[in-house]
């Protein structure tokens, strides 16, 4: 397959150094921005997802009530939120790379401090220092990722780099299943387990590339050029003749994040949160409480992390279905199908009467909301221009975690006030399908060029 020569002027004038990278193929470079991005991603996962497993072994062993497991489940999204919102404003003032080895960072060193917890105390800070890296990391990377990913397949890469995510999961349902039942101890050996890649994945990051359009932004120039031909190289294709480069353009202001409720991004700003509030909401009060509430229902430790291992491998084909659509259909229709396919999902697991059942029903709800996941990350960076795009998908994601907070909390208390699973399961089901109605307000930019300037004055690319 043939593909435009990037060094091809267009009219009277030299291509911008994005236009140049979006009309690359997919090379080695890409890849390798993926699958270093990917693995933090999957770290992370593996974090969020191993609580679930820690919280039921944690119940037994030092009895904490569902009050004060809630708490244990919740802290670490209080640091999700505050770190998800301060990620986006570093990443927009100081790069995105950077702020990725950081945060990977302060989540690893802060995991390791956790499986040596002396109390419920401890436990909880650690937890809320591991939330706090993990929430500035993963807006970042879906924003890194979708700055350099060619225009007609950005949805793909980035829901291919969300799909990480389930490979965490399932690397977590592993440890819950083989290491966390068989010691008191286990849970702190699964833990420390989750701690031990995070070297590596520093490593990888800092020989990622900065973004080109946040270089540019800050005036660095030469080496957004060199970052350009790094990706032009990897593709066959020679530098371009000197003096073939545009303009350089004066560095830009960086807006603070009042601009997000301007005129021009008000609607979708208000949608977008409304989208994140509501996945953050089912999705973490549902598969953080799935191991725990099958114990309740009288299946044993090993038994209930059996099924959750099951249940998480539907993440998977979720995430290659989505990742087909969002380039198909779109952004919109491929988030707002898969949401309401969650929420269908969500009621039957609610009123699932049979271990069989059960078990069909927490496969679809994986299946459709992991692929809700993936559309929206593929969707959120595209919504806000280059100085705005950090900034914007950390404070979305941010206000996101206000919901994945509340909903662990609100968990024991829908259950002590009498509500059943199928109550329970309904309440995220609405959550799902205002999610999918806010939808609509978002842009579609399918194979659309990002953004880059914030106002009609700034530069055009």
């Amino acid at each position: 397959m043939s593909h435009p020569d990037p060094r091809t002027p267009v009219g009277d004038r030299a291509l911008t150094r994005s236009e140049r990278l979006d009309r690359l193929p997919f090379t080695r470079e890409h890849r390798r921005l993926v699958l270093g991005s990917g693995a933090g991603w999957a770290l992370d996962a593996m974090d969020v997802g191993l609580i679930s497993f820690v919280m039921a072994a944690l119940a037994k062993q030092w009895g904490l009530s569902d009050s004060t497991l809630s708490w244990v489940a919740s802290i670490g999204f209080v640091g999700m939120a505050l770190g998800a919102s301060i990620g986006g404003l570093l990443a927009d003032r100081f790069g995105r790379r950077q702020v990725f080895a950081v945060t990977l960072l302060v989540y690893g060193l802060a995991t390791g401090a956790a499986a040596l917890s002396w109390s419920v105390a401890a436990l909880l800070v650690f937890r809320f220092l591991i939330g706090l890296g993990l929430g500035a990391e993963l807006p970042v990377a879906s924003t890194l990722v979708s700055e350099f990913a060619p225009a007609r397949i950005r949805g793909r890469v980035v829901v291919a780099l969300e799909s990480f995510w389930a490979v965490g999961w399932v690397l977590a349902a592993l440890i819950g299943y083989y290491v966390v039942p068989q010691s008191d101890d286990g849970w702190r050996w699964a833990l420390a387990i989750g701690a031990l890649p995070t070297v590596y994945a520093v490593v990888v990051r800092l020989g990622l590339p900065e973004s080109v359009r946040f270089l540019e932004a800050r005036g660095r120039h030469g080496e957004a050029e060199a970052a350009v031909r790094r990706f032009e190289a990897a593709a066959g294709e020679p530098p371009p003749p000197a003096g073939a480069e545009p303009e350089p353009r004066p560095p830009r202001p960086v807006p603070g994040p009042a601009a997000l409720w301007r005129r021009e991004h008000a609607r979708a700003t208000g949608s977008l949160w409304l989208v994140w509030f509501g996945v953050n909401f089912s999705y973490y009060g549902a598969f953080i409480w799935i191991p725990s509430l099958l114990v309740a229902s009288g299946m044993d430790l090993v038994r209930s992390f059996g099924f959750t291992l099951v249940i998480t491998l539907a993440q998977l084909p979720g995430y290659a279905v989505a990742a087909v659509l969002v380039e198909v259909w779109g952004r919109r229709p491929t988030l707002s199908t898969f949401l309401v396919g969650s929420a269908v999902a969500a009621l039957l697991y609610g009123n699932a009467d049979s271990e069989g059942a059960i078990l069909a029903a927490g496969m679809a709800l994986s299946f459709f909301n992991l692929g809700a996941w993936g559309a929206l990350y593929a969707v959120s960076p595209e919504v806000y221009p280059t100085d705005l795009r950090g900034t914007g998908t950390g404070w979305a994601a941010g206000f996101g975690r206000i919901a994945s907070i509340l909903a662990p909390l609100a968990v024991p208390w829908i259950l002590d006030a009498g509500g059943s699973n199928a109550v329970l399961f309904a309440v995220f089901a609405a959550f799902f399908a205002v999610a999918a109605a806010a939808t609509w307000g978002l842009p579609e930019r399918r194979g659309e060029v990002l953004e880059e300037a914030t106002t009609a004055t700034a530069p055009a690319v």
